[in-house]
Order: structure tokens, then C-alpha cells, then sequence
């Protein structure tokens, strides 16, 4: 149940993962023939993130995953930013594009906005909950974070829910160092971005970003899982 200002709804949480791999479809494989290294690289996929998706999903009303590469189309901006298609996929022709969008960037993000869309009209509130994970240095600068959580500083529900997400984490694991909206900034071009302009009330969105030095092998360790884990059973309780 969700509880502010003495109202009580109904709290849905959704939990997605939106580049929790890096897959090309066949027809496509050709554009990153040469360029293996980088689909298995932090560039190609959020190491680790698919794991802690995996982990946190039976909390969930709701999860929707992807697996294809953000090098061929980044399901976590939107379809007129300058980064929806890579360096390697650029080159494509506009049917090529059209087809991709159609058949992977379309399905996921709908399927997404429907269920919220249908748990809203119910006067349900959704917490939707997206994961990802970052590169530990990044041009040459380290990223002093362990979990990062993002959200919209100008939604009050958002910045309680990531105070109090916060406060659980550290109390189960006081040494993670974690800090809000880095390394990115929360009202960002994304996909929660994106669903709090379309969904103004009753939507919380907020990603979760976790350091890939965390990560081995593509598998999160598995106490931070458990903080997660914990913390945001916690929070959705009492929240």
C-alpha cells in the first residue's frame, strides 16, 4: 500500500531492464563484424544488470527485459534523439531503421506503457523501477558511486522514495557509497522520462544505476543483490 498525506492507493511495482544484453539479430550481424570487442564491452550491454533484474523480478507485479544491444537501437531514449542509433547502425537505410524500431523498440516500450497505463486506470499508483549499470571509469575518471538512484528532484514522491531507498540500502550495507542522479542526471532524455510526461500523476519512475565493478562474469555480487533486494521490499511496504 502507498501512503502519503494520510491517502492510501494501491502501489504496483514494475521492474524493467532495458539493455540487459547484447544480441544482434542475424540480418544484422554484419555491421559489427569487426567490431566484437565493443558488443562485449560496457557499450554494448549494462553488465550485471540483467542479473539483478532477474533477481529482483519476483517483487514485481510486473517486468519487461531486453536483451539486443543498445549498438543497434537504445530502447532508453527517445526516437528523436541522436543516439537512438549507433555509430555501426546509423548506416542503415530509413526501412532498415523503420523495421527495427517496429519490431524491437516499439514492443518493448508498449508493452511497458500499457501495463502502467492499465494499473493507472485502475487508480493504481505504478512504482516503475528501471536497472541498469554503469562503466567504473569513464574517460579517464573514476565514478565514486556504487548504486546510483535517478529520479526528477522536481517530483516530491520520487525524491522520497529515493531518500527512503536510500536510508534502507545503507542500513543493510552502510559501506556502499550511494548517491543520487549520478552519474546521470534523472530528467534526462530516458525512458522514465519519457513516462512521467505521459503519465503526470500516479507514476513514480526512477532508475537504478549499480557500479559494474560489482559485476563478474555479467553476475552482480550477490550481497548487493540481497541490500537491493531487501531495501526495496522495505520501502514498498512502509512507503
Amino acid at each position: 500500500m502507498f501512503r502519503n498525506e494520510s491517502i492510501i492507493w494501491k502501489l504496483k511495482l514494475i521492474i524493467t531492464c532495458e539493455h540487459g544484453g547484447n544480441e544482434i539479430p542475424s540480418q544484422y550481424l554484419n555491421l559489427f563484424k569487426a567490431h566484437k570487442s565493443v558488443l562485449e564491452s560496457h557499450r554494448g550491454f549494462d553488465l550485471g544488470a540483467l542479473d539483478v533484474f532477474e533477481y529482483l523480478k519476483p517483487l514485481s507485479d510486473y517486468s519487461k527485459s531486453s536483451t539486443t544491444s543498445r549498438l543497434l537501437i537504445e530502447l532508453n531514449r527517445s526516437l528523436h534523439h541522436k543516439q537512438l542509433f549507433s555509430e555501426y547502425s546509423k548506416t542503415l537505410n530509413t526501412s532498415e531503421k523503420e523495421h527495427i524500431i517496429s519490431t524491437i523498440y516499439v514492443p518493448h516500450r508498449n508493452d511497458i506503457e500499457s501495463k502502467i497505463s492499465s494499473f493507472i486506470s485502475k487508480s493504481e499508483t505504478v512504482l516503475h523501477l528501471s536497472i541498469h549499470s554503469f562503466t567504473p571509469t569513464l574517460n579517464g575518471i573514476e565514478r565514486d558511486c556504487d548504486i546510483g538512484l535517478l529520479y526528477d528532484s522536481r517530483i516530491l514522491l520520487e525524491k522520497q522514495f529515493s531518500a527512503e531507498l536510500k536510508s534502507q540500502i545503507k542500513t543493510k550495507s552502510p559501506d556502499l557509497n550511494v548517491r543520487f542522479n549520478y552519474p546521470y542526471l534523472g530528467k534526462a532524455d530516458g525512458f522514465t522520462t519519457y513516462l512521467r510526461r505521459k503519465f503526470k500523476k500516479n507514476y513514480i519512475g526512477i532508475e537504478i544505476e549499480i557500479n559494474q565493478k560489482h559485476s563478474k562474469s555479467n553476475q552482480m555480487n550477490q550481497l548487493l543483490k540481497d541490500t537491493l533486494l531487501v531495501a526495496i521490499k522495505n520501502v514498498t511496504i512502509n512507503f
